[in-house]
């Protein structure tokens, strides 16, 4: 059976007609359904049989019906479907940072691709990895269930503009604090 996304966002709204929010994905365990010809392109974008989702209240419905599972998958979970999708990189991505106070007062935030602001700190940590295979820096943003917002190139530069040096464990580090935290993103150098 194949599900189009218009049904998969019925779902959800009338799951959440009368609250306000995020869906309570914790809450919503239905056994899985099978998989749908969802794709979240490395560049963000949403398509459904090869086509971008043209409707952009439903791929904003969808990044929070978002979760990755313990198996390493994305899926969409609705009270009642559970639809496996394709996740090339990041499911989203963020942007427009923005930094208030500094040192150690610092905050920084950054909004997502579906427009949810989101500020770094305990809740949402910022993590800098590599892709595999390269130095090529991934810095993501931890967000909820499992998945995360990938920092887009000229945000990744804008944070770059506020690193300063810590000894962190004896060594130093490179990073930017924010919200009392400091997130290491190079070793020293």
């Amino acid at each position: 059976m194949t599900q189009k996304p218009e049904t998969i966002a019925e779902q959800v709204e009338n799951a959440q007609a009368s609250s306000k929010g995020l869906p309570p994905l914790d809450k919503w365990n239905p056994e899985l359904s099978g998989a749908i010809d969802i794709v979240i392109a490395r560049d963000g974008q949403w398509l459904y049989q090869g086509k971008p989702i043209g409707r952009e209240a439903i791929v904003r419905l969808f990044s929070t019906i978002l979760r990755r599972e313990d198996d390493g998958h994305y899926y969409l979970v609705t009270p009642v479907e559970k639809w496996r999708i394709t996740v090339e990189d990041a499911p989203l991505l963020a942007h427009s940072l923005h930094a208030s106070g500094q040192g150690r007062e610092q905050v920084l935030s950054v909004t997502t691709n579906t427009g949810e602001t989101i500020e770094i700190g305990e809740a949402h940590p910022l993590h800098v990895g590599t892709y595999e295979g390269t130095d090529e820096p991934r810095p993501v943003v931890k967000l909820r269930h499992g998945i995360e917002a990938r920092l887009v190139t000229t945000a990744y530069y804008d944070m770059a503009d506020l690193v300063t040096e810590e000894a962190i464990d004896g060594e130093t580090a490179i990073g930017v604090w924010s919200s009392g935290n400091f997130y290491k993103i190079a070793a020293n150098g």
